[in-house]
């Protein structure tokens, strides 16, 4: 989604850990932001090898999100087999439910931060388990919260989305755009 937003980036996995407590708006923003953090001082070294520190390749963002769905009082995170996606599938079909998305962005050099959530209803059309088994045996729930992934196959499982498509995906670029400029950064290369 960056990529095609234009804006140039580079992966690095966090490895934060993912427990945390509270509204799920309040889970995905206190994910996304330790995620940020945890990736910062790997940032800072490659950034500092052989760089001036006023150089423009100081200048970097980093972008951390998390994806949660959320049905009823439940959380459904990624599941570990197929048993797990098969449960969560199960609950969904048929159902709305939300997902949220947290993002953190951090800058680099001053250490600002812009958190927020976003939050989105998805609604499952009802599914008999022959389609459930099948989705599962694509491999797609399984790195996936609530077991399924709206860009792939999974868009089938849909009936309607209330908000924004984006969120449901894992990272609302809207939004992102939009806090990349209040914190300075020209996306459309304006200036």
């Amino acid at each position: 989604m960056l990529e095609q937003a234009g804006i140039p980036h580079e992966v690095i996995v966090s490895g934060a850990d993912e427990t945390v407590t509270g509204s799920p708006a309040q889970q995905v923003e206190e994910l996304a932001l330790r995620k940020a953090k945890a990736v910062l001082p790997l940032v800072r070294k490659a950034r500092h090898c052989g760089l001036d520190p006023q150089s423009p390749q100081m200048n970097a963002i980093i972008i951390a999100a998390d994806t949660l769905v959320f049905i009823g009082e439940e959380v459904l995170g990624k599941p570990e087999n197929h048993a797990q996606a098969f449960e969560m599938l199960k609950k969904l079909q048929g159902n709305a439910h939300e997902v949220y998305t947290g993002v953190a962005l951090l800058d680099v050099a001053s250490g600002k931060t812009n958190v927020f959530a976003s939050v989105a209803e998805v609604t499952f059309r009802p599914l008999c388990d022959a389609e459930i088994l099948a989705y599962i045996a694509t491999g797609e729930p399984f790195d996936k919260a609530g077991a399924y992934g709206i860009q792939e196959k999974g868009a089938t499982l849909v009936s309607r989305i209330n908000g924004d498509f984006y969120t449901v995906m894992g990272l609302p670029i809207s939004k992102v755009c939009t806090a990349l400029g209040e914190m300075g950064y020209d996306y459309w290369n304006r200036c």
